[in-house]
């Protein structure tokens, strides 16, 4: 078999997993009016950990799943995390109450942060240096559309058959990408460099995290003072605290705290975790409103969500080619503005009688937009100033803080109007934040224009340099 069309048939197994995976993280959201229908005694902060524990466990295992992919070798384990993902998605499909769900839920969010490095380096791997940006950036583009598709997707599966469905179809999937795998792939070579993993600083920032994500979801069911939200919330900001202790200065840490001694990576980073959070509330408030408020049919309520993500993933493609020319901080500040404007829109606007065109669309179409704007802008301002050893650690460590905010987003969703039916209300307060989070990323972006001014004049200017010549 020549390399090109090895190259191409690795991209496709590797392409296909990505996929799956990336549309199991989205599919969840329009499946929660579903769990909440089909498991009727449980609480909806218990149901939001059907969506939490994969983002949270995902996001905490990123940066040292690279390091376990290089110590296993690609291949290997690929082949491995393939498998374990395709097992809990049967075992979440057959799960017979909240608790085994979710359990299945945090063995899949494993798998999948082994698969993320694992299918790209086997894709890097193949290709030859000259074709590896184009190869990378398609790869990623699969991503971007399952993860738009997801709520479309989920939406069909949950009316034609039912919720389990949305994780029953991956079996096929991961079987045949197994099947193919283990014909196709080559065997790579394992490094011989040991490797040091941060055990402890993981499970301290799965539970900080964990933590106040359960405590926020509660606050939304009775006092904000109460036993149930202050515990949770103390615990994990406990955890939190000794997660940055534990880390300062440790190289193998699950997040690099060195990232952030770089004003841009700060800055930048605490956008991501905005940014993040508002992508959380946003989706999940959107199927709890069709289906609670105008009582659209699963299908419908998934349709109607479609245009946003699809717009954003349009738009983000655009973008990244041009954000060198328009300028990175300028984009997030239009996107940040942009964003609040959608989301006081919808505030203003929404009301119990279905309006989808004049109402819901416009709305869906602006946050859209300015989703496009700010998602390439954000990821490739965080590395810039960062030197080549450190960008990929520094775009896991970016990546896993946006999934990180999602999973809080998500709480925050469930807090406000979880449990809202029929009750238009809780949902201006959820689109009220959003725009929140819009104003306060378009504030973060000023702040990174202030930080490269503040660089200009230490920079030795063109007539100094003539002048020592």
């Amino acid at each position: 078999m020549n390399d090109t069309r090895y190259a191409w048939q690795t991209f496709a197994l590797a392409a296909s997993t990505i996929f799956m995976v990336s549309l199991d993280a989205t599919v969840v959201v329009a499946a929660f009016p579903a769990f909440r229908a089909h498991f009727p005694d449980a609480s909806a902060p218990l149901l939001s950990w059907i969506l939490n524990a994969y983002t949270i466990v995902f996001a905490a295992l990123l940066v040292p799943a690279g390091r376990i992919v290089d110590q296993m070798g690609h291949r290997r384990c690929f082949l491995i995390a393939v498998a374990g993902f395709t097992l809990a998605s049967a075992a979440c499909a057959f799960a017979s109450s909240p608790a085994t769900l979710i359990t299945a839920r945090v063995i899949q969010a494993v798998a999948a942060a082994l698969v993320s490095p694992a299918s790209l380096a086997l894709i890097l791997s193949s290709f030859p240096d000259e074709h590896r940006s184009r190869s990378a950036g398609l790869w990623s583009a699969v991503g971007a559309l399952a993860a738009a598709l997801g709520p479309l997707i989920g939406s069909l599966l949950i009316e034609w058959f039912s919720w389990r469905m949305i994780f029953l179809i991956n079996v096929p999937i991961g079987l045949t990408v197994l099947w193919l795998g283990h014909l196709r792939l080559r065997s790579d070579r394992v490094s011989q460099q040991r490797q040091s993993y941060d055990v402890i600083g993981t499970l301290l920032l799965i539970f900080g995290v964990g933590c106040i994500a359960h405590g926020l979801a509660e606050a939304g069911q009775g006092a904000f003072l109460s036993q149930l939200v202050m515990i949770p919330l103390s615990i994990g900001v406990v955890c939190l605290i000794g997660f940055l202790l534990h880390a300062r200065g440790r190289p193998d840490s699950a997040l690099d705290l060195r990232l952030f001694a770089d004003s841009n990576y700060r800055w930048a980073s605490a956008a991501t975790l905005v940014l993040g959070s508002a992508f959380g509330m946003m989706f999940l408030s959107f199927y709890l409103f069709f289906t609670g408020v105008w009582h659209y049919p699963q299908s419908m309520a998934g349709l109607a969500a479609t245009p946003g993500p699809l717009l954003a993933t349009l738009f983000a493609i655009i973008v990244s080619k041009k954000q060198g020319l328009w300028g990175k901080r300028r984009l997030l500040t239009m996107g940040g503005v942009l964003f609040a404007i959608s989301n006081l829109w919808l505030a203003l606007r929404i009301s119990p009688v279905p309006h989808y065109f004049g109402t819901w669309l416009p709305g869906q179409i602006i946050s859209g937009i300015a989703i496009g704007l700010m998602l390439p802008s954000l990821a490739g301002v965080a590395v810039q100033n960062l030197n080549t050893d450190r960008l990929g650690v520094g775009s896991a460590v970016n990546n896993a803080i946006r999934q990180l905010g999602s999973s809080l987003g998500v709480a925050l969703s469930v807090a406000l109007a979880g449990s809202a039916l029929n009750n238009v209300e809780p949902f201006r307060r959820v689109y009220l934040c959003l725009v929140g989070t819009g104003l306060l990323i378009a504030a973060l972006a000023r702040l990174l224009e202030a930080v490269e001014r503040l660089k200009k004049p230490t920079e030795p200017s063109q007539s100094e340099n003539s002048e020592h010549r």
